[in-house]
């Protein structure tokens, strides 16, 4: 790898992924009105995920990272990013209350617009179109005009995002994640459940000590930790004309990528030789990498010599995604050969993409069980080698869908018809999401407790 990098070095790498546009001229249209728009995130933002991260690496914080698996402009409102932030916010507090550690939230929203796809086309009765790679490249409708890739939903996805952006500091800021709201977090739809009464009792815990701490003379007001969070955004850094046209220079020198707080690689462009390396290599960003079941260890040094050549802590987050079942075999000979190359990274879990399947009505879905068994092999496996099992990775929703098979509501292949709203992969709903996050409550707790 040469140490000579620019914003559009990437391009001459090898390119995988990436749409071919019919109209080459409209795309550099797009990419100049990018370029001359403000950044979506700005330097000292990304500098401060990037600290949060290394607490993580460290042990002294734990890592949640959840939202769609493919946003939809014809979805964005007040409603789905405020549902989605609010399960986010009751994930976090279960998970802070078992782990007695802060809980960094990054959600997958504000820019996941874009998904990679295991062929180019899609044949349906004989005509082969385009296949759909997500809204900032084409629509979801099998027609010719849908799926034709269009440079003007780069735009779109920019002007999305933004808004996406603005309801989330809204929120985080302007009192909707105040901890004296708590008893309002709870969605309609899951009130009732098992998992919506637990988190009653939790908030009813949370309201009482602020209540002692008041009576004591502490003041919530001069406190923004109980008023106000810190939440972050993340996509996968797919669309590398979009990525590049956001890309800034900051004030200290370094570039980085102003779409999103953290950006990472998927499975099918983590090539070190590829181009989605060499482009994000170059920028001051936290960065993932997932790593499925082929992942070898040489593969992932390889990897983080290029990406983090200075070992720096809260750079590297490695999402691992083998699937139910294969952890315990994959996974410890990975954790092993970072462990002992000295590198300081978070260890993620993303129990969802390696679990899918078809259910036996066509529907693709997922198994609440076998997610749960991931997430369980993964702590499981990382207490067997003595290193940190930092995080989780989730595909997941605050609105009532019907995609994911299992958990309390226990959802059958009869009962994914009613609500099945996904354009991509199937996502926990809040119900499902709030249940799992007490259940990884559970190991965190028994990660703290004192050996017997």
């Amino acid at each position: 790898m040469t140490t000579a990098w620019s914003p559009a070095s990437w391009r001459q790498r090898p390119a995988r992924q990436l749409p071919a546009y019919p109209d080459a001229a409209a795309l550099e249209v797009a990419e100049r009105q990018l370029a001359g728009s403000p950044p979506l995130i700005f330097a000292g933002e990304i500098a401060a995920l990037r600290q949060r991260l290394a607490a993580v690496a460290r042990g002294d914080a734990f890592l949640l990272q959840g939202g769609d698996c493919a946003e939809s402009f014809d979805e964005l409102s007040e409603a789905t990013v405020r549902d989605t932030f609010r399960v986010i916010l009751q994930m976090a507090v279960v998970l802070t209350y078992a782990a007695k550690c802060p809980v960094v939230k990054v959600g997958r929203i504000a820019g996941q617009f874009a998904k990679p796809r295991s062929s180019d086309t899609e044949t349906r009765d004989g005509l082969a179109l385009p296949s759909y790679r997500g809204d900032i490249i084409n629509a979801p409708a099998f027609a010719e005009d849908a799926r034709r890739p269009d440079p003007r939903r780069l735009l779109a996805a920019y002007g999305h995002s933004a808004t996406t952006l603005n309801l989330l500091r809204a929120l985080s800021h302007g009192g909707f994640a105040d901890l004296h709201q708590v008893h309002r977090w709870t969605a309609d739809f899951v009130k009732a459940s098992p998992q919506g009464e637990r988190f009653e009792e939790l908030a009813d815990r949370i309201t009482d000590s602020l209540a002692f701490m008041e009576a004591c003379g502490f003041d919530a007001a001069l406190t923004p930790q109980l008023r106000e969070v810190e939440f972050h955004t993340s996509h996968e850094a797919l669309h590398l004309h979009y990525e590049q046209a956001l890309v800034r220079r900051g004030e200290n020198g370094r570039w980085y990528g102003g779409s999103a707080h953290m950006l990472w690689l998927g499975e099918r462009t983590r090539d070190p030789g590829g181009a989605h390396v060499e482009f994000l290599r170059g920028l001051d960003n936290a960065l993932g990498v997932k790593l499925g079941p082929t992942a070898q260890p040489d593969d992932v040094l390889r990897l983080l010599d290029v990406l983090d050549p200075d070992n720096e802590p809260g750079r590297m987050v490695l999402i691992t995604r083998m699937g139910a079942g294969a952890a315990a075999e994959r996974l410890p000979p990975l954790l092993r050969a970072v462990r002992d190359a000295g590198r300081a990274v978070v260890w993620c879990c993303d129990p969802m993409h390696g679990n899918t399947v078809t259910a036996s009505n066509g529907f693709k879905t997922r198994d609440f069980t076998r997610i749960l068994q991931e997430v369980r092999e993964f702590f499981a496996v990382h207490a067997q080698e003595g290193t940190h099992a930092g995080g989780v990775h989730f595909e997941m929703t605050g609105q009532d869908v019907t995609e994911c098979r299992g958990g309390a509501q226990a959802l059958t292949d009869e009962g994914l018809a009613a609500r099945y709203l996904t354009s991509c992969d199937p996502r926990l709903n809040g119900s499902q999401s709030l249940e799992l996050a007490f259940l990884i409550a559970q190991m965190l707790r028994a990660r703290r407790a004192p050996p017997a």
